[in-house]
């Protein structure tokens, strides 16, 4: 893209290198099955484990990497830049595990940390309800006390490695009449009784990806699983955002620059009506206009993702991140699909996949309208 990057460190590259060979050995080859099985096999979460791969931001002594965000940044590149679709690790790693590092108790992370860093235990959180969407005041499942337990009753939805979860942070409202400080977050292991997974979603993109429904039928959990301090989860969630939104960004531009480079190979080596596509005026500006795009989002998101390496980052600078990247590649993508013509439709090209699988992006981690609406109040 013809920019000079000065955001990375040495080790950054060097780390750059080991998840690009990670993703073209162990994860290209296998995309066609995960999509089909709708999820990611767990002997790739135990690899990734073993090659260091998983929360690379949590401390060493609990098994994490010891990093700062910039070498999750890196992971998101890379997993754009290789057309991976739906492996979990981002959500398990850059959005989850923080919590537990964050508000978790001793005991907590030396309980749960471990096998969240090797991929034995494969997390999720559930945020989502049927009737509730980006309003995390109006969830409606609840976690009543009762001695030493907590009794959950409720139901998740577009649960990210909702099949695979082995640990779900659970949004439970522990003061119902409270609003937003009557929201607790509680871990519920996997095997309690009176939890099921419900269907795997069926989801216009990211196929591999586990995205399911949860639900809580008097699920018993000692309360040493609460996170934190009861009636803060509220505030918990939106000191985590920054970083989720942030990544979601990091992710768009890798993607808008590696199907620019795709689309510019693909119209100069098609044909069409005795020239190449390339040939045409039309399809000349669209790509400057992509390539100017694809520039002032790069430039954007390292000044943000230096910001959040220097834990500067507000919830404002986030939200301006995630809108501006994933409405710019929204609308790249769309002029790139057209310039492919047919084939822009058929999945074994990358910028279909890409079409497909980047349109959540504007909905999840908060809409582009509630990225709006965050930005307006400091206007």
């Amino acid at each position: 893209m013809q920019i000079n990057r000065t955001i990375y460190r040495d080790d950054h590259e060097m780390f750059r290198t080991t998840v690009r060979r990670f993703l073209e050995r162990e994860c290209v080859p296998h995309q066609a099955e995960w999509d089909k099985a709708g999820k990611v096999d767990r002997e790739t979460w135990l690899k990734a484990g073993r090659e260091g791969l998983l929360c690379v931001t949590l401390p060493t002594e609990y098994g994490g990497g010891g990093g700062d965000f910039g070498h999750s940044a890196i992971y998101n590149e890379e997993m754009a830049r290789a057309g991976v679709s739906g492996l979990g690790f981002g959500v398990h790693s850059d959005i989850i595990a923080p919590y537990i590092n964050r508000i978790g108790s001793e005991a907590q992370k030396q309980r749960w940390l471990p096998r969240v860093c090797s991929g034995e235990s494969i997390l999720a959180i559930g945020m989502t309800e049927p009737g509730t969407g980006s309003d995390l005041k109006a969830i409606r499942t609840t976690a009543v006390r009762d001695g030493d337990e907590y009794v959950i009753n409720g139901s998740k939805t577009f649960i990210s490695n909702g099949l695979n979860a082995d640990l779900i942070i659970m949004v439970c409202k522990t003061d119902p009449a409270a609003g937003a400080r009557g929201v607790s977050l509680i871990v519920v292991e996997a095997d309690r009784a009176g939890f099921r997974r419900g269907r795997k979603l069926d989801k216009v993109g990211q196929h591999a990806q586990d995205t399911a429904e949860l639900f809580f039928d008097n699920v018993r959990v000692p309360v040493a699983n609460l996170l934190g301090e009861e009636g803060k989860g509220f505030a918990y969630l939106m000191g985590e955002l920054p970083q989720e939104r942030l990544s979601i960004a990091v992710s768009a531009a890798a993607k808008l620059e590696v199907c620019l480079e795709h689309t510019l190979a693909y119209v100069k080596d098609r044909k069409a009506f005795n020239q190449t596509v390339w040939d045409f005026q039309n399809t000349k500006f669209k790509l400057a206009d992509i390539k100017a795009q694809a520039i002032a989002v790069r430039l954007m998101v390292d000044h943000y993702l230096g910001e959040h390496i220097r834990r500067r980052l507000t919830l404002e600078e986030a939200a301006i991140a995630k809108l501006y990247a994933t409405e710019a590649l929204g609308k790249a993508l769309d002029d790139m699909v057209q310039l492919h013509g047919g084939y822009g439709y058929m999945m074994e090209y990358p910028v279909a996949r890409a079409f497909a699988d980047s349109r959540v992006t504007r909905i999840y981690g908060g809409t582009s309208e509630v990225m709006r609406d965050l930005i307006s109040r400091k206007l």
